[in-house]
């Protein structure tokens, strides 16, 4: 499969009234996972480098490269996103490199300078072919749109898009980034009214904390695009950690390495059948059938 835009597995996710499922990777065992995952559920998926990944290697090119080389040898349709971009320069290197997506996040701003740096930027990506993820912060917060008890204002939402035509909002419903338990509880009404209001996708952030059953609601209040972190982190970990303590003698890192890729590949899986609103059971697949030969 090759190399396929953002817009165009939520635009398909958005018309089935499907959620897609938006992983962020870290290292290349997590690009490789997510992809694993996505195509044992025969399902698209979108891989995510943060701006917080690209200061952990240093640069965007190199775990960018990776990402894309590996999006254009799956065999299920994958998009290269950057997630929380808070410089216009690397949203620019972003768009250079071939990424399909960005989310711009000037969410710390105020309303009038977010609006303005959101659409310059907007105005740059569409340019290029490129589509836009946005959000809004929260009014006098210093945590930004997902701060527990933020909550975006449907009016608002629907003023930020049209001021400024970006392609996607991310917005405040009850979710919070980087939980390790998974009991956010969601407001599923305002989701709806935002649906009504916004013309454009609705993002979730901070989906690790939401419980299997809250993320199949919510896309059946409106939401499309779900992003996941935390939680393929954990399971990562978990299983990275649980070999090396059976095998301490082991000194070579691509088995444990390798333990937390099947991990997270099983667990993508799953999560993308629970987007599809198919799936809220937890997947009955070992670790074993995702490691490769």
């Amino acid at each position: 499969m090759p190399l396929v835009g953002t817009g165009e597995i939520v635009g398909a996710a958005a018309a089935a009234r499907h959620g897609c499922g938006a992983f962020n990777a870290i290292q290349l065992e997590h690009i490789t996972a997510i992809i694993d995952g996505a195509a044992a559920a025969e399902a698209p998926v979108i891989v995510q480098l943060s701006q917080n990944a690209v200061k952990y290697h240093g640069s965007l090119a190199p775990i960018g490269t990776a990402a894309l080389a590996a999006a254009r040898e799956a065999g299920t349709p994958v998009a290269v996103h950057l997630d929380h971009a808070e410089s216009a320069d690397l949203v620019r290197e972003a768009v250079a490199l071939g990424f399909g997506s960005v989310m711009f996040d000037a969410s710390k701003l105020d309303y009038t300078d977010n609006v303005r740096a959101t659409r310059e930027v907007a105005a740059y990506c569409h340019d290029h072919g490129v589509w836009v993820e946005a959000e809004l912060g929260e009014v006098g917060g210093k945590d930004g749109v997902h701060a527990p008890g933020a909550r975006t204002d449907p009016g608002e939402a629907a003023e930020f898009v049209a001021s400024t035509g970006i392609d996607a909002l991310a917005v405040a419903v009850g979710s919070s980034h980087a939980m390790l338990t998974r009991d956010a509880a969601l407001d599923f009404e305002l989701i709806t009214r935002l649906r009504e209001r916004v013309p454009v996708p609705l993002v979730l952030h901070g989906s690790s904390g939401v419980p299997d059953d809250g993320l199949a609601e919510a896309v059946r209040a409106g939401m499309t695009k779900i992003n996941i972190a935390t939680q393929l982190n954990k399971v990562f970990t978990a299983a990275a950690a649980e070999d090396w303590r059976a095998h301490p003698e082991r000194v070579d890192p691509r088995k444990y390495l390798g333990a937390g890729r099947a991990a997270v590949a099983v667990e993508v899986r799953r999560l993308l059948g629970v987007l599809k609103l198919d799936q809220v059971e937890p997947v009955k697949v070992t670790i074993e059938q995702t490691l490769r030969d």
